[in-house]
């Protein structure tokens, strides 16, 4: 007998409850995830004593190639004391209360101001003379505290300096030099090796100095009056960052001029010889890299800069009635017509 009752079914179980738990739960954890605090972006510090934007623009842009990008994932704490010195410490006091993660250091006095300021924040130099004889760092293999980056021997290009006026003017007897005792440290060490090289070389030396970029007109031309067979423009951010004014100076007054750095060459005047402050830069970001990966500036060696620019300006030559001697054209790294 077929019974007409039906057969009880259970309910059809569904998983469309479960689903919309689920997604409620990965959307919640997102927005958690979502609202905790990060690290943030790394943070350079840049101290100079004058702003010298086309070498501070290689450094942006090789951090920007290692992966390090403003506005991303890095903030530059940009601070320029505008050519005062003195500013220096409270500049680097800035930094500090700041937090920056590491601060990059352009000039000797900039490099000790650091120094002097922290002793836990990462320091990287930007081409600093001589940082073991100043007591920047134990030693250039094993800097032993918070400082490392790249040296140069900016000092001994002052003896360069002599031999290219010689060079290019055998007949030399008196030189100028234009230095600033704003920049007492590194210009002292500069204007103490001119004094020798001018010695060994029986050569009249007479010193001129600025300290500041309204002072530029007024010392060329007390150089001009000195009367003298060359200028010698000894290492200098300030004149770094005038280097074209000071070119148009010294042609006005009739001054072979040779300078520190081949850009001065490239600006206007007769010939620039020193380290590549553009090597030291790109050295310098890569420095900040390592350090932000966790490297300890302990641990990384100091780098001596290794690249040395020789440049000449023919034209400006030309206007001053100099020939240069082939032998120099040929070992010019650049020659500008």
């Amino acid at each position: 007998m077929r019974s007409n009752a039906r057969t009880h079914q259970p309910p059809k179980r569904t998983c469309r409850g479960a689903t919309i738990a689920a997604l409620f739960w990965l959307l919640c954890t997102s927005l958690a995830c979502d609202a905790q605090p990060s690290g943030g972006p790394f943070k350079v510090g840049y101290l100079t004593p004058v702003a010298q934007p086309a070498r501070e623009q290689v450094f942006r842009q090789e951090l920007q190639r290692l992966g390090l990008t403003e506005g991303r994932n890095m903030v530059i704490e940009y601070r320029s004391a505008d050519g005062n010195f003195d500013r220096l410490p409270a500049l680097v006091d800035e930094l500090v209360r700041l937090k920056v993660d590491v601060i990059a250091v352009r000039a000797t006095q900039a490099a000790l101001a650091a120094k002097k300021g922290t002793g836990s924040i990462p320091i990287v130099m930007v081409g600093v003379d001589d940082p073991v004889g100043l007591g920047l760092v134990a030693s250039l293999g094993r800097p032993g505290g918070n400082v490392t980056g790249t040296a140069s021997n900016a000092v001994d290009v002052v003896g360069k300096q002599f031999e290219l006026v010689r060079e290019m003017l055998p007949a030399a007897a008196r030189v100028s030099a234009l230095w600033n005792p704003a920049n007492a440290v590194f210009q002292k060490r500069q204007v103490a090796e001119a004094k020798s090289v001018a010695a060994k070389l029986r050569m009249e030396l007479q010193l001129v100095e600025a300290r500041a970029a309204a002072d530029l007109d007024q010392a060329v031309a007390a150089v001009a009056a000195q009367r003298p067979h060359a200028l010698i423009v000894l290492g200098d951010p300030l004149f770094a960052a005038h280097m074209a004014r000071i070119a148009q100076l010294a042609l006005k007054h009739r001054l072979p001029a040779v300078y520190g750095a081949k850009e001065f060459a490239e600006a206007g005047g007769l010939a620039g010889y020193g380290p590549s402050y553009s090597e030291a830069h790109l050295l310098a970001a890569s420095y900040v890299e390592r350090i932000r990966k966790g490297a300890k500036p302990a641990d990384l060696p100091v780098e001596q800069i290794s690249k040395f620019d020789l440049a000449i300006n023919a034209k400006t030559a030309k206007a001053l009635g100099i020939r240069i001697p082939p032998p120099l054209v040929l070992r010019a790294n650049e020659v500008v017509e």
